[in-house]
């Protein structure tokens, strides 16, 4: 039977989630691109399509990808549907004609004006859960960027809030709220994150899991030294996407993979659903959001629910390979 996960409000949904900043398309800022490359709005489409059809619930997106774009096509295909939970973030801003990035402006009125451009473009009176998409805001201006979400939750424009940061200490200086009630944190058999999994669950906290594949490296997609396109955010040698350079797998994480790969297709599984089943077997707290830009991905990447979670005899044996490759690195 398919994992499932019950939310801050109650629902059940399928514990695995559909990440929309691949379908977001051209973002940039200062220069750089902070887009996934080879995007088209009717195969993003399409595959939000199939997505629901295959009974995916959750979908997490962003004010910043595409700078409104992602939002307008899920908003497209979901608007009001009260069966479908779409979690956005608001911190990170710009234009959405130029696709320039603005300076941010976590005003009150500037939190406001943000969280009024998601309700319009996903075409939702009020917004399921909404995150602080910056990471590394200082814990007072935190505090008073969520002081504004409790006034909004209260005009009913919201139903709930949270944090994307990996920060414990953050986390934790504002996890008492009581709008406060999920974190997206970053986790993939690369990057554990073990002692953060552990806090968040003593918490209560529902754990939105990015890069679960790793920006696509553990979907199987680029080894052989396949290169990303042009324009793609994965070419920018960012601190924060250790997984490649110059837009080409990282020898050292390849090298990982490629040491694993046997055992994360064991019954059938692809590299994907391997490698998401790595990950929801870390806690029932865990809703990974890997991303996609195909019908073909999503149809992958939600197939690791029926494929299930790992046995535990692969996870040991998975943990056990990872240790040497580090000890030989």
């Amino acid at each position: 039977m398919p994992e499932t996960i019950t939310l801050w409000d109650g629902r059940s949904i399928p514990r695995l989630g559909m990440g929309c900043w691949p379908i977001g398309g051209k973002q940039m800022g200062g220069g750089i691109s902070f887009a996934y490359a080879g995007v088209e709005d009717g195969q993003s489409l399409r595959a939000l399509e199939v997505a629901d059809e295959m009974g995916a619930k959750l979908y997490d997106t962003a004010s910043a990808y595409g700078f409104g774009h992602s939002e307008k096509l899920l908003g497209q295909v979901f608007g009001e549907r009260d069966d479908i939970v779409v979690v956005t973030k608001f911190g990170f801003r710009g234009d959405y004609e130029t696709r320039e990035g603005l300076p941010v402006d976590l005003s009150a009125a500037g939190i406001a004006q943000s969280i009024e451009e998601s309700r319009r473009n996903l075409r939702r009176d009020r917004l399921d859960m909404v995150l602080l998409h910056i990471g590394d805001l200082p814990l007072d201006e935190a505090r008073v960027a969520f002081d504004t979400l409790d006034i909004l939750m209260q005009q009913g424009r919201l139903a709930s809030y949270g944090w994307c940061t990996d920060d414990l200490s953050r986390i934790g200086g504002v996890v008492d709220r009581p709008g406060f009630e999920s974190v997206e944190i970053g986790l993939n058999l690369f990057q554990p994150n073990a002692e953060l999994v552990r806090r968040t669950a003593e918490m209560g906290l529902t754990a939105l899991i990015r890069s679960p594949l790793a920006m696509g490296l553990l979907g199987g997609h680029y080894q052989d030294g396949q290169r990303t396109a042009p324009g793609d955010v994965r070419r920018e040698n960012l601190d924060w996407v250790p997984f490649f350079a110059d837009g080409k797998a990282h020898p050292d994480y390849a090298a990982r993979l490629a040491a694993v790969r046997d055992l994360l297709c064991v019954e059938g599984r692809s590299i994907a659903q391997g490698a998401l089943g790595w990950v929801l077997a870390q806690g029932n707290h865990i809703l990974p959001i890997p991303g996609f830009k195909t019908e073909a991905q999503v149809r992958d990447n939600l197939g690791a629910l029926e494929k299930g979670l790992l046995p535990p005899a692969v996870m040991a044996e998975i943990e056990a390979v990872l240790d040497a490759e580090a000890e030989s690195a």
